[in-house]
């Protein structure tokens, strides 16, 4: 985490302080700025509300996490600018880095109100990571940055200790960071989590639409829960109005809810909303050196059909049946308690599905059991065939929304055919 560099920050606005004047300035003399005002003698970057010394110690608690999410390649070790990473390019014949780059959203609103922040860190891996792996890429490093309101020594390192073991569960090392105090831009409780990956994969070994072929089968990966997408949604349905007087936004009322033991769940609400994201990555690596792979598709914001349209080329339709899985019990709390419709479900949240793989159908047998013995329940969802007509009438309630979607940005590049390349068909067991 480059040290004290990883700790920078921007006051909001030119502080005052109440400080002891510095030696030989007195105390009621100002010094003009270049709107006219002045600030007061003895005025300090603490004072201004960043603890650069709190910086320090967070990076010192961090330490021991950061020092576990490592690989051969990292060169160096905390407290550099830079974070250094010798790519063995013998290994490869012409490789290709990929990057991805993306957050945790209002999940983190969550994590706030139930003070529980070693789970984000997770969630935000997993988001970058299994990105990446779309394509074939091998994981090879991240970096993160947390922006804060005040910084909290044991809480950032908390969160760090959370990326720190997606790293792990990724087989990608920790390089770097950025823990950033934006005091009077953010509320002292707030923060918000950003990080970047980069991977590699070999330049004939990219995956996606251009391999995917008629007769193909889809196999679904079961997510572990909502993930890290539609928490605004979660949010609108569980919470209420925004009380921002307290943690994340969340009333008095509602963080009690959330401590409330859900019998359906087997848990409470908040750790089941908690439960971080599955991380994929060596899954799918595994998966495709071990049977040819096609594609695969990442299932987040949008749901099950607009990101797999996303790999889908032109002419091709994946067809994908409800009735091969049993949507979850935290999907149907939510919809039960928001009254939210089916379409409005499928395009928000995953219902159960967090990655799809898109294979030849022989290898079907091959690649279930594999993910078996990893422990990642599997099945067939759905599978591939050529378009024979734009509009599937008399298709399921929810159709035609997924249509919709895909018919826009989802469905290809922009000014690309609008035929859907994507859709749900049948009805989740009871």
């Amino acid at each position: 985490m480059n040290g004290a560099e990883r700790i920078t920050a921007e006051p909001a606005t030119p502080a005052t302080t109440n400080a002891p004047a510095a030696s030989g300035v007195p105390a009621a003399s100002g010094v003009p700025t270049s709107a006219g005002t002045s600030t007061p003698a003895g005025a300090s970057y603490r004072a201004a509300g960043v603890d650069v010394a709190a910086g320090d110690r967070a990076v010192e608690l961090m330490r021991g996490h950061v020092s576990r999410a490592t690989r051969p390649e990292v060169v160096g070790s905390l407290g550099g600018f830079a974070g250094l990473f010798a790519l063995d390019t013998t290994r490869y014949r012409r490789p290709l880095l990929a990057s991805s780059t993306d957050g945790v959203g209002t999940k983190i609103a969550l994590a706030r109100a139930l003070d529980t922040h070693d789970t984000v860190g997770i969630d935000l891996v997993a988001m970058v990571v299994d990105d990446l792996v779309v394509c074939g890429a091998e994981p090879l490093f991240l970096l993160d940055y947390i922006a804060c309101g005040a910084l909290v020594p044991a809480r950032i390192a908390e969160i760090v200790s959370g990326i720190a073991a997606g790293c792990e569960q990724a087989g990608a090392a920790l390089v770097g960071g950025e823990t950033a105090e934006h005091p009077g831009l953010m509320g002292s409780d707030d923060y918000d989590l950003a990080a970047t990956g980069v991977g590699v994969v070999e330049a004939d070994g990219v995956l996606g639409p251009e391999r995917v072929r008629p007769g193909d089968v889809v196999v679904a990966m079961a997510s572990s829960g909502i993930h890290s997408n539609g928490f605004s949604l979660v949010r609108h349905i569980l919470f209420g109005p925004v009380d921002s007087g307290q943690p994340g936004g969340v009333s008095e009322t509602a963080a009690a809810g959330l401590r409330s033991y859900v019998p359906s769940l087997g848990d409470t609400l908040g750790r089941s909303l908690l439960t971080p994201t599955r991380i994929y990555a060596r899954d799918c690596l595994a998966l495709a050196a071990a049977v040819e792979v096609h594609a695969f598709a990442h299932i987040t914001g949008g749901g099950l059909a607009a990101n797999i349209a996303r790999v889908i080329p032109a002419g091709l339709v994946a067809t994908l049946d409800r009735a091969s899985w049993a949507v979850p019990a935290i999907f149907g709390l939510l919809a039960e308690r928001g009254a939210v419709d089916q379409t409005d479900m499928e395009s928000t949240f995953n219902q159960g599905i967090g990655m799809v793989a898109i294979l030849p159908a022989d290898v079907v047998p091959e690649a279930l059991a594999l993910l078996a013995e990893r422990e990642v329940p599997s099945w067939i969802v759905g599978e591939i065939g050529a378009v024979a007509d734009e509009t599937y009438p008399g298709g399921e309630p929810g159709e035609g929304r997924a249509a919709r979607v895909r018919e826009t940005a989802e469905a290809g590049e922009p000014g690309a055919d609008a035929t859907p390349r994507a859709r749900l068909v049948g009805r989740h067991p009871a």
